[in-house]
C-alpha cells in the first residue's frame, strides 16, 4: 500500500464527471536561473583557490578551512532532509562513508592540489569531462555499450582538453602534467561517486545523501589536517585566506549544491546539465578578469571542443 502522504487527494465520490481543467505549464526560467547561478557559483571555487594560493597557504590547510566552515551547513542539510525519514541502516552508513570519501573528500583534495599547478580555466575544462568519464566507467565496470556517435563526442571533448594542455605546458612548464593528472583524478573520483550513488539516491534522496556524504568529507578533511599539520600553523594563515575560505564554503560549495538540486527538480537532470555548460565559460571569464590568466585562440577553441563534445554526448545518450 502506498503512503498516504505521497498519494494525491482522491476526488469526492459525488463529484460530477467533467472535462479536466486546462493545465498551464510552469515557466522554466526559475529552473534555468537556478542552474545558471549554480554553475557560475561552482566555477568560482577555482578562482578563490587560486587567489588563496597567492597568500602562501598549502592545499591541506586550504581544503580544511573550506570544509570547516561548510560542515555546519551540511550537517543542517542532512538533518533537514532526513526529518521524518527512516533511520539509516548499516548498509546505508557504509555507502555514505564510501561515497563521501570518493565524491567529496578525494575529489576535492585532488582538485585543490591540482590547482597549484594549472590555470583555473584548464581545471574547469578537465572537470567538465565528467560525463565522458561516467560513460567510460559504465563501459569498463558494467560492460555498457558505447555507440560510435558517443565515441565521436568523447574524441571531440578530449581533443579540446589536449589543445589547451599544449598551451599550458608551453606557458607554465612540466608541472602542468602533474596538475592535470591530479585534476583528472578528481574528475574520475567524482565520476565514481555518480556511478555508484544511484541506488543510494533512491533510498535516501538526493538532498539527504548530499548532506551526509559532504559531512563525511568535511570530517575527513579536518582530520587530515590534524594528522598532517600542527594546529599552531593556523596562526600563520593570512586573514585573506580565512575570508576566502568562508566565501568558498558558502557561495561556492553549499549554495550551488542547493541551487543545482532545485534546478534538477524543475528542469530534469538533462536540461540542468546542459545549462551548466556556462560553468567553464564563466571560469574562463573570471580567470581573465580576476586572475589575469591569458585568453588565447587555443583556449577558445579548446573550450568550444569540450563543450561541443559534452553537448553531443547529452543528445546521443
Amino acid at each position: 500500500m502506498s503512503s498516504a502522504s505521497n498519494a494525491p487527494d482522491p476526488a469526492p465520490a459525488s463529484a460530477p464527471a467533467s472535462a479536466p481543467a486546462p493545465s498551464h505549464p510552469k515557466p522554466i526560467w526559475p529552473g534555468l536561473l537556478l542552474a545558471s547561478l549554480g554553475a557560475v557559483a561552482f566555477s568560482g571555487k577555482a578562482i578563490i583557490v587560486k587567489l588563496a594560493y597567492r597568500h602562501g597557504v598549502d592545499a591541506v590547510t586550504l581544503i580544511m578551512l573550506r570544509m570547516l566552515f561548510a560542515l555546519p551547513l551540511f550537517v543542517a542539510l542532512a538533518w533537514w532532509a532526513g526529518r521524518g525519514k527512516r533511520a539509516l541502516t548499516r548498509r546505508d552508513w557504509i555507502a555514505v562513508l564510501g561515497l563521501g570519501f570518493s565524491g567529496y573528500y578525494l575529489a576535492s583534495m585532488l582538485d585543490f592540489a591540482g590547482l597549484a599547478y594549472v590555470s583555473a580555466s584548464f581545471e574547469r575544462l578537465i572537470l567538465y569531462l565528467n560525463p565522458t568519464i561516467v560513460l567510460l566507467l559504465g563501459w569498463v565496470l558494467f560492460k555498457r555499450r558505447v555507440s560510435t556517435r558517443q565515441l565521436l563526442a568523447l574524441a571531440l571533448s578530449y581533443s579540446g582538453v589536449l589543445l589547451v594542455f599544449g598551451q599550458e605546458l608551453h606557458l607554465q612548464g612540466a608541472d602542468v602534467l602533474l596538475g592535470a593528472a591530479l585534476v583528472f583524478g578528481s574528475a574520475v573520483s567524482y565520476a565514481l561517486y555518480l556511478v555508484f550513488s544511484g541506488e543510494e539516491v533512491k533510498r535516501l534522496g538526493a538532498m539527504r545523501l548530499t548532506g551526509l556524504a559532504s559531512t563525511v568529507a568535511c570530517v575527513l578533511c579536518i582530520g587530515q589536517f590534524v594528522l598532517l599539520r600542527p594546529l599552531g600553523s593556523l596562526g600563520a594563515v593570512a586573514p585573506e585566506v580565512i575570508w576566502l575560505s568562508v566565501l568558498n564554503a558558502t557561495a561556492c560549495t553549499f549554495a550551488p549544491v542547493l541551487m543545482v538540486m532545485m534546478a534538477i527538480e524543475r528542469l530534469g537532470a538533462t536540461l540542468a546539465a546542459q545549462t551548466g555548460m556556462i560553468g567553464p565559460m564563466s571560469t574562463i571569464l573570471m580567470g581573465v578578469v580576476i586572475l589575469g590568466e591569458p585568453f588565447t585562440p587555443m583556449v577558445a577553441a579548446g573550450t568550444l571542443l569540450v563543450l561541443g563534445g559534452v553537448w553531443l554526448l547529452t543528445r546521443w545518450r
